[in-house]
């Protein structure tokens, strides 16, 4: 469950919101982007390039359809897929 806490006016631009996941899904997470990274490259594309292009417009025709990579990938939330990354990212 994701939650926002606080209440933010609109014009309150000084505000920090809170955001938070409640639940670890980290393992789902590895397993599912190994997988459509693989099946992008396998197919000959840049897997980075797509993921990327992925993530930034949530279109999935950035994802190709081979070994069911498409539908993968959209059993993940943006969200919690940008912060997995990002825990992955710093922890090492």
């Amino acid at each position: 469950m994701i939650q926002f806490r606080g209440v933010c006016p609109l014009n309150d631009m000084d505000y920090t919101r809170r955001f938070s996941v409640n639940f670890d899904r980290s393992d789902e997470i590895k397993t599912i982007l190994t997988s459509v990274y693989n099946s992008l490259q396998e197919k000959g594309y840049n897997p980075i390039n797509q993921i990327v292009g992925y993530i930034l417009s949530e279109d999935p025709t950035y994802i190709t359809n081979y070994n069911n990579a498409r539908t993968l990938i959209r059993k993940l939330d943006r969200d919690e897929l940008l912060q997995e990354l990002l825990k992955s990212y710093l922890s090492e």
